[in-house]
């Protein structure tokens, strides 16, 4: 049993890693744009970590997701979706747009 215990140890070491990138792959928040809007239009999220964003395209269209407070700029094709890590981010309010369809197309992540 002793000489199986170094392997039996690197097998479960090596399933913990291999499971770990599954988990970070997950999205903490996310986003969707339909009929050009946003939707949730405000999100809170925790202020001081990273997060995982991502904004799902509903529509048929393109849209640019643009966010000058988070220095994010994408187009998102019709139907597909973006993913961006954010953060840490200081508490404030951090706008975004939909800048094809502006006047609709707006939200906001809240920091706290």
């Amino acid at each position: 049993m002793r000489k199986l215990r170094p392997i039996l140890n690197a097998v479960f070491i090596a399933g913990l890693l291999g499971a770990t990138p599954a988990l970070a792959a997950e999205p903490d928040y996310t986003v969707t744009i339909k009929d050009h809007r946003f939707e949730p239009a405000e999100l809170q999220v925790p202020a001081g970590r990273k997060i995982t964003l991502l904004v799902k395209n509903l529509d048929p269209t393109a849209e640019e997701f643009e966010s000058k407070d988070l220095k994010r700029e994408r187009v998102i094709p019709g139907k597909s979706e973006a993913t961006f890590t954010l953060g840490p981010l200081k508490p404030g309010t951090y706008r975004f747009v939909g800048e094809f369809h502006e006047s609709t197309a707006k939200g906001s992540l809240i920091a706290k």
